[in-house]
This record gives C-alpha cells, structure tokens and sequence, in this order.
C-alpha cells in the first residue's frame, strides 16, 4: 500500500472528521441523516453547464444536466453514491456539472430510493425506470450509465438490466471505485480497513442497510462480482484507488469483465482514497485524474 503524502493525508482527515461514525457510535438513520446534512460544504464556483433542471422520470426525481444544448448529444445516466443509505442530488451536483462540462453529454442524476428504509432492489430499479425514461426522452441518442462508489455498482447494474431485459442499448459504463462486494472478502477490505475515510464499519453497516435479506447477497443485481454473468456488457472504464477499501472490488471487476470479453479500460491511483474524484479542488492529483476519467468517457460517446 503507498502510503498517504502529508497533503492527502490532511484531506483524508478533514473529511473523516466531517462524516458521520457509522456502524459504530452512530447506527440511527435519521441521526446519521442529520449528521451529514449539517456537515460543512466547500464553497465552489458554478460550472458553465447550459441548463440544469429537475425532472421526474416516471416517478423516479432526476436532475439533468445539459452540457450543450445539443439535440443529439450524447446521455450518462449517473447514479450518485453513498452506500445506497446517504448522499443525494444535491450531494453530487458539482459532480455531475462537471461530468456534463466536461463531455458536452447530458446527465441524468437520479434521485433512487435509500436503504434502509427501501433495501435491494429499489434502488436498481428506479434507475433503470429512469433510465428508460432518459432513453425514451432523448431517442436516438447515444446512451451511457455512469456512477461513483454505491452508484457505479447501480451503474453496473442498469448495463445488465438493459441487457436481460432488451434495452436500452448502452454505449459505455463508467465505474469510479465501484462497491461490488457484500462478502467484503478481498485483502483491501483488511489492508485500508481504518484510517483512509471509508472504512470496514462504514461498508458493513451500508451492506446490512442494503441487503438485509441474506439470500439477496448471492443475487447478481446485488452482488455482480461474484454472481453475474458479464458477457455481452457495453465497454467500462474502472477507476480505483490504492488506499480505499473497495480498491480490490474494482480490479477484480476489471478482470471479470475483461475474461467475459468486454473491453475494459482501468487507471489506478496508488495513493489516493474513496472519493477522491470529487476532492478536485483540493488535489491536483484528483483533477488530473478527472481529467482523465472525463476524457474516457467523453471518447466513448463520440
């Protein structure tokens, strides 16, 4: 493991200090609700996107993102993350500016039910209710999911819904530190357990809140790494992190799709965290990284 420099580690320990101790001190959800609400948001500059609205896909909320006012430009239908249990549209709207920014595509946030009030699959499946709605709202156009953490195990499930169920057809999945293992049995799960933002207490509590039913964690909707058949999936790019726990989720990921023969592009960051992606403004090794990220996928769609 590389270990953190002094400039990431200071990151890593404002935003601990700013997240609420889940699965240990804090389990009640509206406490940790609360918590995170009133955490402090960094002040940032708008992003010159063309038109931000919010819709309602088919009862499912959704905020889109118009990069260009582009009739055919291309759709990422994004799913935020936050262990299926936190965050929101709001939580990830500088995100998905950028997204949209950055690829001249029109992004679909989507506002999916949480756990634990609503565990597998509500989620999976307002997500793929609004990404019919996106694909039926902008037809013709090329259609691509995307998402970071909790939402990039969505993402990786909407690509399999859209084949299993006939459509939409999709172009590209982009995966940032995806969340795809319930067992949380790879030796990242031990080696960044403490100390690097996320931790081991935070991914059993947003596991627990998600899958309470124990037969669902063999189900591939909710465990595709270790369940699904991947053949047949649109093109990904997996991004992953050396100090987060969920790094081995995203490699292992990877390489399933790679021996399915989907065509995989990976980047690795050594020494960065859960998140980092976001942290762009604090890090110039997180925005050359989303550099990086962005220009994938805006390829992708063109």
């Amino acid at each position: 493991m590389t270990p953190p420099t002094p400039e990431v580690r200071a990151v890593i320990d404002l935003i601990s200090a700013q997240f609420p101790p889940l699965g240990t001190e804090m389990t009640d959800i509206a406490e940790v609700r609360a918590f995170f609400a009133a955490r402090p948001r960094p002040e940032t500059v708008p992003l010159p996107v063309a038109a931000v609205t919010d819709e309602d896909a088919d009862g499912v909320p959704v905020r889109v993102y118009r990069g260009v006012l582009d009739p055919d430009a291309p759709v990422v239908v994004f799913c935020h993350g936050g262990g299926f249990v936190l965050c929101d549209l709001d939580s990830h709207d500088d995100f998905c500016r950028a997204v949209a920014d950055a690829t001249g595509a029109t992004v679909v946030s989507v506002d999916y039910r949480r756990a634990p009030e609503h565990p597998f699959p509500a989620a999976p499946e307002d997500a793929y209710t609004a990404l019919l709605w996106a694909a039926r709202t902008h037809p013709g156009r090329t259609l691509a999911v995307a998402g970071d953490s909790a939402g990039a195990h969505l993402a990786t499930v909407l690509a399999l819904l859209a084949r299993d169920r006939g459509g939409p057809r999709l172009a590209f999945q982009a995966l940032y530190y995806p969340m795809l293992d319930p067992r949380r049995s790879r030796p990242s799960h031990r080696e960044n357990a403490q100390g690097c933002f996320l931790t081991a207490d935070h991914l059993r509590w947003y596991w627990d809140a998600y899958l309470p039913d124990p037969a669902d964690r063999t189900h591939p909707y909710a465990a595709p790494l270790a369940h699904a058949d991947l053949a047949g999936l649109p093109p990904a790019h997996v991004v992953t992190a050396g100090l987060d726990p969920l790094r081995d989720d995203g490699t292992a990921y990877a390489a399933a799709l790679a021996s399915a023969g989907v065509a995989v592009q990976a980047h690795h960051y050594p020494g960065m965290f859960h998140g980092f992606l976001s942290m762009a403004a604090a890090l110039p090794e997180a925005t050359a990284a989303r550099t990086t990220a962005f220009t994938v996928l805006r390829d992708a769609l063109s």
